[in-house]
């Protein structure tokens, strides 16, 4: 019984032993594994992996160029402003250009500090056009109704006119006005010189008188 026994154990240990022929005992290292998988995984993809070095030098050299780039853009910048700024004229102020009186103008009357002048007479259409200023560098401001303005021709004859523009109040020390009466031609046959008056409101202190003012054609 011993020996068949053993017979069997020897057996089974032979049977064994060709079962398992082929099987080895799996790697548990983790570096070995990470190696051979990067370079299967290298092999597979076809990369090449760079030194250090050689990734510190291109990327040194793309910041070079790029830093080379935009200096250069700068400079053609400032030469185009340059350039612009050497073409483009300088701009003169406007002149003042001097209105040009008719002989006999200004025609002009003041009192109380207040001034009223005529600067010019034109026909337009069917009416006589007076150019007028006025201004007050007296000590109080000063109220117009212009119903009150008297026209008369050199014959002594009351005309009709209208204004437009001139101001109904002149404060001191202000500004010169400028507005514009008008009289009908029809009125002025065979009228050479006209005049003007005009006087404050309500308190007519003060009187202005424009005569002789010339309106022949």
């Amino acid at each position: 019984m011993m020996g068949a026994g053993s017979v069997s154990a020897f057996l089974g240990f032979e049977l064994g032993s060709s079962a398992l022929k082929g099987v080895t005992t799996p790697d548990g290292r983790p570096t070995t594994k990470f190696a051979s998988n990067k370079s299967n995984s290298s092999q597979q993809a076809g990369l090449v992996l760079l030194k250090e070095e050689e990734i510190l030098k291109i990327v040194k050299a793309r910041v070079e160029g790029k830093t080379k780039a935009a200096k250069s853009e700068k400079l053609e910048e400032d030469d185009e402003e340059t350039n612009s700024s050497k073409q483009k004229p300088e701009e003169k102020p406007p002149e003042v250009v001097e209105e040009k009186l008719q002989p006999g103008f200004p025609v002009t009357a003041q009192s109380e500090g207040v001034t009223m002048s005529v600067q010019s007479v034109r026909y337009s259409g069917g009416d006589l056009l007076l150019k007028v200023k006025m201004q007050n560098k007296g000590k109080d401001s000063v109220r117009f109704l212009y119903s009150f303005l008297d026209v008369t021709d050199d014959k002594g004859r009351t005309l009709s006119a209208s204004t437009e523009g001139l101001p109904t109040e002149l404060p001191v020390n202000g500004p010169a006005f400028s507005g514009t009466v008008s009289i009908p031609t029809a009125l002025l046959d065979d009228v050479k010189k006209i005049s003007l008056a005009l006087t404050d409101y309500p308190a007519q202190k003060l009187k202005l008188e424009a005569s002789d003012i010339p309106v022949e054609r």
